[in-house]
C-alpha cells in the first residue's frame, strides 16, 4: 500500500476542568494519570459489566485539557457513559464532529516527520504507519478513496466501533487490549472482569482477527467462499465466526473461541 491521505469524519470531545486528568483516569481503561502533556493513547470507557461503551483516542493537551475522539456517531454515548459517574467533579465535555486528515501507509521515517507537526497525532498502532492531522496539512501524498482507507484499516486489523466491535463486546474480544488497557493502573468501571480474565488466562467467547478474504485451507479440505460482511466465515468446511468487514485482501472476523487454533493457522498460511 502506497502512502495516501483521506478526509475522515471523527467525533471529538473536548474535556476541560481542574479534575479532568484524575476523572478520566478513574473512568478509562488505560493510564491517563501518567500520560505526558502532548502524548496520546487509546482507551475504553466500559460499563460496570465490562462491556464497551466507547473506544476513545485520548490526547493530553494540558493537565486540565484533554481531547478525546471516537468513530463518528458515538460521542453522545461516550459522554453519557462518562457522565454517569461525574459527581462533584470539575470536568466538562463539549462534543463536535470534525474532519481530520488521515494519513495512511506511511514509512516509519515519514510517520515520525508528520508527528513533529502541530495538530498531528498517532492513529492505530505505532507499526501501522498511520497518523491523523487536526487541521490543514500539506503532506504531498496522493488522495485516497474510501476503499483505500478501509483496505488499510482492515489490513492493520483496526476495528470500527459499531461495525467490528460494539456495546456487547468485551475488551478481550477486540484485539486492542495491548494498546487500550493498562493492567497496572487503579480501579475503573469494568476493571474487575478485565483483570479477572487476564489473571486467569481466560479466552473471550470471540476474538476479532484479520483473515484472508478468500480462505484456502490445505488441499484435502474445502475452500471458503469470498468473505461477506455480516455472513459466516467458513474455512475447511468449518464456520470460524462472523465476518464484520471486508476490504482489500483481508476480512475482519469475530472468530469463535473453539476455532482460534484453526483461524491462527489460516492467518499464518
Amino acid at each position: 500500500m502506497t502512502s495516501f491521505t483521506f478526509a475522515l469524519q471523527r467525533d471529538v470531545i473536548v474535556a476541560t476542568g481542574k479534575d479532568t486528568r484524575s476523572f478520566l483516569h478513574s473512568q478509562l481503561s488505560n493510564d491517563i494519570a501518567g500520560l505526558a502533556i502532548g502524548a496520546t493513547t487509546h482507551a475504553f470507557a466500559l460499563e460496570p459489566t465490562g462491556k464497551i461503551a466507547a473506544l476513545l483516542r485520548v490526547h493530553c493537551v494540558a493537565d486540565d485539557h484533554f481531547v478525546l475522539d471516537t468513530d463518528v456517531g458515538h460521542a453522545a454515548s461516550a459522554i453519557t457513559r462518562l457522565s454517569k459517574f461525574k459527581i462533584r467533579v470539575q470536568c466538562e465535555f463539549v462534543a463536535t464532529t470534525q474532519t481530520v486528515v488521515a494519513l495512511r501507509g506511511l514509512t516509519a521515517e515519514l510517520r515520525s516527520d508528520m508527528l513533529a507537526l502541530p495538530g498531528v497525532v498517532p492513529a492505530w498502532r505505532a507499526s501501522d504507519g498511520a497518523v491523523d492531522a487536526f487541521g490543514d496539512i500539506d503532506a504531498k501524498l496522493r488522495q485516497g478513496s474510501d476503499d483505500d482507507y478501509h483496505a488499510e484499516r482492515v489490513r492493520c486489523a483496526w476495528p470500527l466501533f459499531g461495525v467490528d466491535i460494539g456495546i456487547t463486546s468485551l475488551p478481550a474480544e477486540t484485539g486492542l487490549a495491548d494498546v487500550a488497557v493498562s493492567f497496572t493502573k487503579g480501579c475503573y468501571p469494568g476493571q474487575e472482569l478485565v483483570e479477572r480474565m487476564d489473571s486467569r488466562g481466560s479466552t473471550a467467547p470471540h476474538l476479532l482477527m484479520r483473515l484472508p478474504r478468500v480462505a484456502e485451507m490445505p488441499a484435502d479440505t474445502l475452500t471458503a467462499t469470498s468473505a461477506v460482511p455480516g455472513e459466516k466465515y467458513v474455512a475447511g468446511g468449518t464456520e470460524l465466526g462472523v465476518c464484520t468487514s471486508v476490504a482489500g485482501d483481508y476480512a475482519l472476523v469475530q472468530v469463535r473461541r473453539a476455532c482460534l487454533v484453526q483461524a491462527e493457522q489460516l492467518k499464518l498460511s
